[in-house]
């Protein structure tokens, strides 16, 4: 079974890779975040003309699913590298996060459920 390393180790490490190139002058918020935007628009490329049934079975391709799975890697590395330079804990973010949509969004019919509405992101 292979050890999946938690996110403090793997900000560590990024942050490591960086320094070691000297590149920490070049990874500030702005540049971070555009960065990320332009690898999340790689991810969405692989996407962009399938049906929703070939989106569904894009991991099938074993060429499609490495590239798509290198996508999401650097998204994933740049967000936790943006998160680092802001000081923001990324999983404490996304369960306050998921609090609040719960807050927003109740389950419909339970007590005080609300209807069909899609949370903004």
């Amino acid at each position: 079974m292979t050890e999946h390393p938690d996110l403090a180790r793997l900000q560590r490490r990024l942050a490591e890779f960086a320094a070691a190139r000297n590149w920490q002058p070049y990874h500030t918020p702005k540049n971070l975040v555009a960065a990320l935007s332009v690898e999340a628009s790689e991810l969405v490329e692989i996407f962009q003309w399938l049906t929703p049934e070939e989106s569904a079975r894009v991991m099938d391709d074993p060429g499609t699913a490495h590239r798509v799975t290198d996508e999401v890697a650097d998204v994933l590395a740049y967000l936790l590298q943006l998160c680092e330079v802001l000081g923001i804990d990324p999983l404490a973010a996304l369960a306050a996060k998921i609090d609040r949509n719960e807050r927003r969004f109740p389950v419909p019919g339970a007590e005080g459920g609300g209807g069909e509405q899609q949370p903004d992101s």
